[in-house]
């Protein structure tokens, strides 16, 4: 592996960890926009929080654009799945246009206190097996209050839901077993 903070690699990278240093350049578009002529920026827009946004200018090389984002900048970026585009900019009047696009992940740094590392079906099927928890204990299915009523989740809707979430996390640990090139529960090994 080179060393990330004096070599850039091509490409954007599939993940980054809020609050690291991030570079790379995208040498692949300048023979069809020279950096003498265009400008580069990378767009991210949350794919699960759709209010979180940030960029990624890039610097002009003569072979390729550079994309740096310094830690302060990317340390305020929350955790989550991104949704990219590469704009190209054209210098001389402005026009813009999208030239690729992509998804990115901002992982947690788990140096930040608090920090929770659990993907969102995680946290979902630890929430409902703690409601599923209670409602064994005692629970009220609906309640009046000032002429409001509130009616919570039945007993089958929770189980339902716990069931669904159950199958995320499952899905999910199988996906990064596979990433890494371990063999999941559902590998099926033939021998002749």
């Amino acid at each position: 592996m080179a060393n990330l903070f004096d070599e850039a690699p091509e490409g954007q990278p599939e993940f980054f960890i809020a609050g690291d240093y991030l570079t790379f350049k995208r040498s692949d578009i300048v023979s069809d926009y020279p950096t003498a002529d265009y400008s580069a920026q990378y767009v991210c827009r949350g794919i699960d929080q759709k209010i979180n946004e940030f960029s990624i200018s890039s610097t002009k090389q003569t072979t390729h654009f550079l994309f740096v984002a310094a830690n302060a900048a990317t340390s305020s970026i929350a955790a989550g799945n991104y949704a990219w585009q590469l704009e190209i900019t054209r210098d001389s009047d402005g026009a813009r246009i999208v030239v690729d696009t992509g998804s990115i992940e901002v992982r947690a740094d788990l140096d930040v206190a608090g920090t929770d590392v659990r993907s969102h079906s995680e946290i979902m099927l630890s929430k409902i097996e703690s409601l599923l928890s209670g409602k064994a204990d005692s629970d009220v299915a609906e309640y009046q209050i000032g002429g409001r009523t509130l009616k919570k989740l039945g007993f089958s809707e929770l189980i339902e839901a716990r069931n669904f979430y159950r199958a995320e996390v499952l899905r999910e640990k199988q996906q990064k077993e596979a990433k890494n090139g371990r063999k999941g529960p559902s590998t099926i090994q033939v021998r002749f």
